[in-house]
């Protein structure tokens, strides 16, 4: 069994007043400065260290492709979010991981998160499995298209162009804070189940390219996940 998964968050805000030692700045100012003396990219999107998570999404899908059963949660208390996500994880044993940019946010915020509320991850998360880099049970679409960063690290929405499926991404970079602030977790929520149900569309697409799997078995399962994707982005 395999697990798609995103994980939507917000700056922990508390946690970076104490990193910068600036209590009194407004939120705002205070990702001004965050992103002025934390980040290393370009687009002043934190590191994983200094998110809080407020949502995630998870579809459970069978070696061959074909989803099982999504599951997900939003909310501010982010430890029961937490323990709701690795609730989920324990359904399998020896699950293996699908997801865009994981290995570089998803997952270490989770570890950071874990840390941060004195919490136990599920024992396969740390095993080698999920943690060699070339693992087949661990699959980063970022990985998979640039060859282990050999060539460039293609974005989730570029992906969808190339295949012919926009996927809108709403709710990505600073709409997500905005959502948070009105109080719109579902909404949020809603926008994560969208990515995962796009990273599940192009992991299909990759697995038929590369002949894992047949046009008959691409062609139905293929055909159904755009239907849902169709249908989530039109429950807007």
């Amino acid at each position: 069994m395999f697990f798609v998964f995103d994980v939507e968050t917000i700056p922990d805000f508390q946690f970076l007043r104490q990193v910068l030692n600036n209590h009194d700045a407004a939120e705002d100012d205070l990702l001004i400065e965050a992103s002025e003396q934390l980040t290393r990219n370009n687009s002043g999107f934190l590191p994983p260290m200094y998110h809080h998570m407020i949502s995630w999404v998870g579809l459970w899908v069978e070696n061959t492709g074909k989803p099982v059963k999504k599951v997900g949660w939003n909310g501010t208390d982010e430890k029961e979010g937490l323990v709701q996500l690795f609730d989920a994880l324990l359904t399998y044993k020896d699950f293996g991981l699908i997801h865009h940019n994981g290995r570089g946010f998803d997952l270490p915020l989770i570890t950071y998160r874990a840390m941060h509320h004195n919490m136990q991850m599920p024992v396969r998360l740390s095993h080698y499995d999920i943690r060699y880099r070339f693992s087949k049970a661990n699959i980063d679409l970022m990985d998979e298209f640039s060859n282990y960063g050999a060539s460039s690290y293609p974005k989730l929405k570029h992906l969808g162009h190339l295949i012919g499926v926009p996927f809108k991404q709403t709710g990505e970079g600073n709409e997500v804070l905005k959502m948070y602030r009105n109080e719109e977790l579902e909404k949020i929520e809603h926008y994560c189940y969208e990515d995962v149900m796009a990273t599940y569309v192009v992991w299909l697409r990759m697995k038929y390219t590369t002949g894992d799997i047949s046009e008959d078995v691409f062609s139905n399962l293929n055909e159904r996940a755009i239907a849902k994707l169709r249908e989530i982005q039109g429950q807007e």
